[in-house]
């Protein structure tokens, strides 16, 4: 079996090779996310804690999170699952995955060190690897470079070289565009929305009195049109009863 060991720490990776399967028993019968002791693996991994993350079987197919069988099943997936990536709008599709459960035709098996041991793992614990990108956000910048808010982040930004490939010998720099930065311009619209807010609550507010004094206008309208109605109603009943 293939053994993929992460460290975080320091962004390395190690892949080994372990044939002797009394080593494998320890991650035998246990889920994706679990954490394993290293003792079993070698005098080299004593102390170290190691977390299942994943892993393939011997025909490639990925184990699979929250499915409770150490062999293959076929799931109907959509967008949002795991091991699926949908080719069309609201597609839906049956594939074969791996349970969470490791079992020995597991062909290669992804760890990630969760905790230390006493001795360093050449290749894994004794190498820094550089990170490729810098911080992208605005807040991650300053407290990179301990900067206060009057400090400029545009002129922090970490940028890679990158070769040309029309003109030899000549490089061209890549920065990130930098997110949740405030500037005068991103403060003036924030003024200009906030005045637009405030029009358009003083002008619904003019519109309901306007509505409401002419509401009231047509009420009384309507209530002297009946009073008036009603008068007439009166007389042309005492006409009659008199001339009778």
């Amino acid at each position: 079996m293939k053994i993929n060991i992460a460290y975080p720490a320091t962004g390395a990776q190690k892949m080994i090779e372990v044939d002797d399967e009394r080593k494998l028993r320890i991650f035998y019968d246990k889920r994706m996310a679990t954490e394993v002791k290293g003792d079993g693996l070698g005098d080299e991994f004593k102390g170290y804690v190691f977390k299942i993350t994943g892993g393939n079987d011997k025909q490639g197919f990925p184990m699979k999170q929250g499915v409770l069988l150490p062999q293959r099943v076929r799931l109907l997936l959509s967008k949002g699952h795991s091991c699926y990536r949908p080719r069309r709008t609201g597609e839906r599709k049956r594939k074969s995955v791996r349970g969470c459960i490791v079992a020995a035709d597991i062909a290669a098996l992804s760890l990630v060190v969760v905790k230390q041991g006493e001795q360093d793992i050449p290749g894994l614990t004794d190498v820094q690897v550089p990170k490729r990108l810098g911080p992208k956000r605005a807040n991650n910048i300053r407290k990179m470079f301990n900067l206060t808010k009057e400090d400029d982040v545009r002129k922090y930004v970490i940028r890679r070289e990158i070769p040309s490939k029309k003109h030899e010998g000549k490089v061209n720099t890549k920065a990130p565009k930098i997110q949740r930065l405030v500037t005068p311009l991103t403060l003036q619209r924030k003024r200009n929305l906030r005045a637009i807010k405030r029009r358009n609550v003083e002008s619904s507010k003019e519109a309901a009195a306007n509505y409401a004094t002419l509401l009231a206008q047509r009420i009384k309208e309507k209530k002297e049109k009946r009073h008036e109605a009603h008068i007439k109603r009166r007389l042309s009943s005492t006409r009659k009863s008199a001339t009778n």
